[in-house]
């Protein structure tokens, strides 16, 4: 896995992971805020645009970044961050290692398995991933995302270099994804977070998480969509970061 960096010269580290389909920009704004005091850490994630592994599982994954802590940070670090497949990720790296961060910011993490939604994703992706390096259906579909058009670009880039089968892979993951049972022995502090306008199977994941972990909170932000949290919003979610490490 490789990783994108800022503020190496500080002692307390932050980790945050990107969502499905996108890359280590998702947090880009919110890395070059928070460089001035902590230790910032953007793992490209497998099957992704500039990643050095196919997409295998968010197990997998999960596993390769509790490895890197292990080897570079001293076995856990201050805060971990997670978007959607990112933040699948970190639930399943809290349910691996307990202690692998003191607080943890999940995202919009889907925890409940779409039997009918991964079982289309092969038929859906197989047939209109040619679509993907279209511009014009790009825009389209970057324009459903609700996010910020200055990050078009980098999505549009990244996208294309996304293989057929890494997409396949890491989108069959995420609706087949559940919560397991470890989570609930989590010793960080966690915060779980999801958009006003988030779909029901994201709602209920956030729910189902919450009430998994006693201690954690929830917290639901009004008038949001997917994702827009971290991608519109990094002022927020710094002051977000920086309250939560704080208190």
């Amino acid at each position: 896995m490789n990783y994108k960096e800022y503020g190496k010269e500080n002692a307390e580290t932050v980790i945050l992971l990107h969502g499905g389909g996108m890359n280590w920009w998702n947090y880009r704004r919110e890395a070059e805020l928070l460089q001035s005091d902590y230790h910032v850490i953007l793992p490209v994630l497998d099957g992704h645009a500039g990643s050095d592994h196919p997409f295998t599982s968010i197990e997998d994954n999960a596993a390769e970044i509790i490895s890197f802590i292990d080897e570079n940070l001293g076995s856990s670090v201050l805060l971990i961050g997670g978007l959607s497949l990112g933040a699948q990720i970190l639930t399943e790296m809290l349910s691996q290692r307990n202690d692998i961060c003191t607080h943890a910011l999940i995202e919009s993490a889907a925890v409940i398995p779409s039997g009918l939604t991964n079982a289309l994703v092969g038929p859906a992706f197989g047939s209109s991933y040619g679509l993907i390096k279209s511009r014009s259906f790009a825009k389209l579909q970057f324009a459903s995302l609700h996010l910020d058009p200055d990050l078009f670009e980098d999505y549009y880039r990244d996208t294309c270099a996304i293989t057929k089968p890494d997409m396949i892979a890491f989108m069959k993951a995420n609706t087949s994804y559940s919560l397991k049972e470890p989570f609930a022995g989590c010793t960080a502090d966690v915060h779980v977070y999801i958009g006003g306008k988030e779909n029901r199977e994201i709602r209920q994941s956030a729910e189902r998480i919450h009430a998994a972990l006693a201690g954690s909170t929830l917290t639901v932000l009004p008038g949001l969509y997917h994702g827009e949290f971290s991608f519109n919003h990094p002022d927020d979610y710094v002051k977000t970061v920086k309250e939560i490490i704080q208190k």
